[in-house]
């Protein structure tokens, strides 16, 4: 992407294990815990009292120690529950735990049975956790969402998996996380977002991406904004609706003709120079009057027209006449954007997936997890198990650019690439906001934006103007598909 954006780097575990391993005589530790009691007292200031500090047996403990000396060397009253044998903890949490004693502090084995202080810090487990939080703990960790206390997590709220955003049994419900060195991806999607509150990063002085460049990115509206101007090309003047592409859309079978019609509207509010809408049902309507310069056709008439980029999907059915449809737009050599119904073909036909996956034009795939899960012949449980894993796979499978539709939308790109966007709320949990997505999707793509750029474009521009909605009023209850369309034009042409 020409003047890429500055995007947030984001780390699996065992990269950041990596990261650790070179920053040999660099004290990791009492710089997390510094950094997260800065957090920490802008928490507790707004309320005063005691600090609660839940310390594990591991190296997420040794942080909360280093937090716990150093709340109570600024008159913090802070009580201390250390899990586990001292004794036994890993070497620089012991040094921790020897550091917070000799400055007079002291630890308790259990949770106060009263405490009413200002702030709870978790920091119980961290990124190592890969299993449910055994009993004795998850007591604790069910006190402190009880309490209505705020809770600050320590790198990750204890309970959460760090690679996958699941929450294994019980889990903290932090008002906000510090995390350390840089994100990780189960910070971001699925369950986690419920669960880590107001995030911070804090790199402790490290640059990961000098030792280990990154394969993840977190999209962020600020920073892909910031490169528009110049990847849309907005600026010259001897331009022509040629100029930014004739996208074809292809779909509404009979009862879904709205689905396509949503697609189109996005993508003529998002730049497209010219667009065909393609329908199954040869009852279409003549011409859209909410948007007349649409131009309708039978789908059949789109493909004849050989349009820059197709979309195919959006309200397809999956009947025979849209399998050949979806048959036909495998095989154009132009980019294509595959969408809801289509992918529902493709799931049910090893030899269209195949063709999806033989294509030499881009493909770009858009499913939600149910969509996700047919294509990889599993469930959508277990896409949501997971969700960066599927991406990947399904990329891999399809050879095409893939978003994982949901909380924290995951992107996975053929070169092994991915990201997970940071923009959108519940508003867009409602009928046909996908469709706005595919139709924005294609625009990008018409107007000559290479696929990855494109795909990370309209997903983060589709969840920023359902966050603008919100700011001015509309939603997130009753929030609808139409109301997006133009706000991310707005959004577009504000960069």
């Amino acid at each position: 992407m020409a003047n890429s954006p500055a995007l947030a780097p984001v780390y699996r575990v065992g990269e950041l294990r990596q990261i650790e391993a070179v920053a040999t005589g660099v004290p990791l530790m009492e710089r997390a815990g510094a950094a997260a009691a800065e957090v920490a007292r802008t928490i507790a200031g707004e309320r005063g009292g005691a600090v609660l500090v839940l310390a594990g047996p591991g190296n997420n403990g040794g942080d909360a120690l280093v937090v716990a000396r150093i709340l109570r060397d600024a008159f913090f009253d802070v009580v201390v529950v250390l899990r586990g044998d001292a004794a036994r903890l890993p070497a620089d949490a012991a040094a921790a735990h020897r550091a917070f004693v000799a400055a007079g502090g002291a630890t308790v084995s259990d949770y106060p049975e009263r405490f009413g202080g200002s702030l709870i810090i978790d920091g119980l487990f961290g990124i190592g956790l890969a299993r449910p939080v055994a009993a004795a703990d998850a007591t604790l960790v069910e006190r402190a969402n009880a309490s209505g206390i705020p809770i600050l997590a320590l790198d990750i709220p204890s309970g959460v998996n760090a690679e996958t955003g699941v929450a294994m049994g019980t889990a903290i419900r932090a008002r906000a996380t510090a995390t350390f060195i840089a994100l990780k991806p189960g910070l971001l999607t699925g369950e986690a977002v419920d669960f880590c509150g107001d995030l911070t990063v804090h790199s402790l002085g490290l640059d990961p991406e000098a030792t280990t460049p990154a394969h993840g990115h977190r999209l962020d509206w600020k920073s892909l904004a910031s490169a528009l101007p110049a990847v849309l090309g907005r600026r010259a003047r001897n331009v022509h609706k040629g100029t930014f592409g004739t996208l074809g859309v292809v779909g509404g079978a009979e009862g879904m003709i709205g689905a396509p019609l949503l697609a189109s509207r996005a993508a003529l509010h998002a730049g497209a120079g010219k667009v065909l809408v393609g329908f199954v049902d040869d009852a279409h309507p003549a011409i859209d009057w909410g948007q007349p310069e649409l131009m309708l056709r039978r789908a059949s008439a789109v493909f004849d027209a050989t349009p820059d980029v197709l979309v195919c999907g959006p309200g397809l059915g999956t009947g025979q006449p849209s399998k050949k449809i979806v048959a036909q737009a495998i095989a154009t050599a132009v980019p294509l954007v595959l969408d809801a119904d289509a992918l529902n073909v493709i799931a049910a036909d090893p030899t269209l997936s195949a063709g999806v996956a033989e294509r030499r034009a881009p493909t770009i795939v858009t499913p939600h997890p149910a969509e996700a899960a047919r294509l990889l012949g599993t469930t959508a449980a277990d896409i949501q198990k997971d969700r960066l894993a599927a991406a990947q796979a399904l990329a891999a499978k399809l050879n095409a650019a893939v978003v994982v539709k949901g909380a924290g939308s995951v992107l996975a790109y053929p070169d092994s690439r991915w990201d997970i966007n940071a923009t959108g709320n519940p508003g867009l949990s409602s009928a046909g906001t996908g469709d706005v997505l595919t139709g924005l999707i294609g625009a990008m793509l018409a107007q000559r934006i290479e696929p990855v750029a494109a795909l990370r474009i309209a997903v983060c521009v589709h969840g920023a103007a359902a966050d603008a909605c919100i700011a001015a009023g509309k939603g997130p209850l009753g929030l609808v598909a139409n109301e997006l369309i133009p706000m991310a034009r707005s959004l577009l042409n504000a960069c």
